[in-house]
């Protein structure tokens, strides 16, 4: 499992295309002869994934009871859009332009790695979410992470 660090501030052109930052396509090797691919996010956003990431979520989906509604409603809601991104000879990827749309982003984006993933965001829907960070992160942090057994690093 790939963990990717870092968070960078992108523009994209008109075309809906976005260069991927040096920092962050070192990260990704495996990204020029595998693809990516883009879905949407839980929130309103958008989520890369590499392909190697993807193929494992697809496994766990198929895995799910499809005679279930909701897993089907799930499975349809978190699939739709999924799109492959292919880095062109200078480094671009072309967002689709139905899911920049779901997700509100215009010319400035936000990439925020996290884990497997890296979330893409308007950048003013992003510093909107970080500005309403919780008035006591110390208390989040502990009930999120505070479970028996966990080791209490600063």
């Amino acid at each position: 499992m790939s963990n990717f660090l870092g968070e960078f501030d992108c523009k994209l052109d008109a075309k809906g295309r976005m260069m991927i930052p040096v920092g962050l396509k070192k990260q990704l090797p495996e990204a020029v002869s595998e693809g990516l691919v883009i879905n949407r996010g839980f929130e309103k956003h958008l989520v890369i994934y590499t392909r190697k990431e993807w193929d494992k979520i697809v496994d766990d989906l198929s895995k799910l009871n499809s005679y279930e509604k909701k897993t089907r409603e799930f499975i349809r809601y978190f699939t739709r859009g999924a799109s492959e991104l292919l880095l062109d000879s200078a480094g671009r990827v072309l967002l689709p332009k139905s899911l920049l749309e779901y997700a509100g982003i215009g010319a400035d984006v936000v990439l925020a790695c996290q884990f497997n993933k890296i979330e893409v965001w308007a950048k003013e829907a992003y510093d909107a979410q970080l500005d309403d960070e919780p008035e006591n992160f110390a208390n989040l942090a502990e009930e999120v992470m505070g479970g028996a057994g966990r080791r209490g690093d600063d």
